[in-house]
């Protein structure tokens, strides 16, 4: 109801880009599969396709092929993003170890917080109709839920800097849920820093008009599609000045599992409140 076809079409594709850069590659190809019901017209479907068409040209890939058929209800999106990387320069979430640096790019927390501004102005819309949307002064954390960028600038940074990540994933099922597949996956425990946190001032502010933890936000809100990256300490000095990365943990024992300390000092199991595709 709230999201614009255009913006619908550009997320689509830079959401599945955003999985072929969590392993250090480059995306090529997309192919896209619609399931669309009676209820679209074709006009919506050429709105849906400009968004298509705008993050094809700006990540520089091709959409090459899928496939379109009638589905009885909604609309249904499938999209497979293809990429190319050096069989050396691979990276998975299974790399990490002990003593890796854990960092982030960009801010966390925006898109979930600017989930909630719409489903409140949705609900106000439905109770009233007569009232328009108020989201004045909320345009980064809408722009965040509705227009995500996927971190192109960072895997030419790394190319750039001879750095290749020991672990790394994207950010779309909250912080907390990410960093636990990666100690799964890497057989590691980890520690995060709550005051290490990246959160936009727009963000934090944002989220106090809702009365919640901009911290719950970054760790368990999603959708942010930044990326959650491990790194040996030997590379430290070549991300230092890049202003997009954050330091905000290491990597322990598996016997330690993951925690994160809080700003007064205490200590918190990390948890998975994020979103879980399987339930």
């Amino acid at each position: 109801m709230y999201t614009p076809l255009k913006h619908l079409g550009y997320k689509s594709i830079v959401v599945n880009l955003s999985d072929v850069y969590a392993m250090n590659a480059t995306p090529t190809q997309v192919t896209l599969s619609l399931g669309i019901s009676n209820r679209f017209s074709v006009e919506s479907l050429e709105e849906f396709y400009e968004g298509v068409y705008a993050a094809c040209e700006y990540y520089g890939v091709d959409l090459v092929g899928g496939d379109t058929a009638s589905s009885q209800k909604g609309f249904i999106i499938s999209v497979t993003a293809i990429g190319e990387v050096a069989a050396d320069k691979v990276v998975k979430r299974s790399g990490a170890k002990k003593g890796d640096l854990i960092c982030c790019t960009g801010n966390l927390g925006g898109s979930y917080i600017g989930l909630l501004f719409l489903e409140r102005e949705k609900k106000i819309f439905l109770e009233n109709p007569q009232i328009q949307p108020d989201l004045e002064g909320e345009d980064y954390v809408i722009r965040r839920l509705l227009k995500p960028e996927a971190r192109k600038d960072i895997i030419e940074f790394f190319e750039q800097q001879g750095i290749v990540p020991t672990a790394m994933m994207d950010i779309s099922d909250g912080l907390s849920s990410e960093i636990l597949h990666i100690c799964e996956q890497s057989g590691a425990g980890a520690v995060l820093y709550e005051e290490k946190l990246p959160i936009s001032e727009l963000s934090r502010m944002a989220a106090y008009k809702f009365e919640i933890d901009p911290t719950a936000c970054a760790l368990s809100g999603g959708e942010d599609y930044e990326l959650l990256f491990t790194l040996k300490q030997d590379d430290y000095d070549k991300i230092i000045m890049n202003e997009q990365i954050s330091v905000i943990g290491y990597m322990t024992d598996a016997s330690e599992s993951a925690v994160i300390i809080t700003k007064g000092g205490n200590k918190h199991q990390i948890t998975a409140q994020g979103w879980n595709a399987f339930k």
